[in-house]
């Protein structure tokens, strides 16, 4: 409590910034490999989608193991998100 105020990570966090993200990210490959896993995707514009892209986020394995190793947090359970919503 002393250390994170009764608080640890809610998400992995950005490793790039969401208009460095639509520059670089092939959306049609994105959409492919996406749409290959299963994943329903529906968008207003093709650059939202660049946005989310999942390189511009942290590995969440990383960051839930750093929380979990420095003893601020304990891992319990592995939640697959079943839908998205960004607005």
């Amino acid at each position: 409590m002393n250390q994170t105020f009764g608080s640890v990570c809610h998400g992995a966090g950005r490793i790039m910034s969401r208009k460095k993200a639509k520059k670089i990210v092939d959306i049609g490959q994105l959409r492919k490999e996406l749409e290959q896993k299963g994943i329903v995707i529906r968008v207003a514009s093709r650059g939202e989608l660049g946005e989310e892209a999942p390189i511009a986020y942290k590995d969440i394995d990383n960051v839930v193991n750093v929380v979990h190793e420095a003893d601020l947090a304990q891992k319990v359970a592995r939640l697959r998100p079943l839908g998205v919503v960004k607005g």
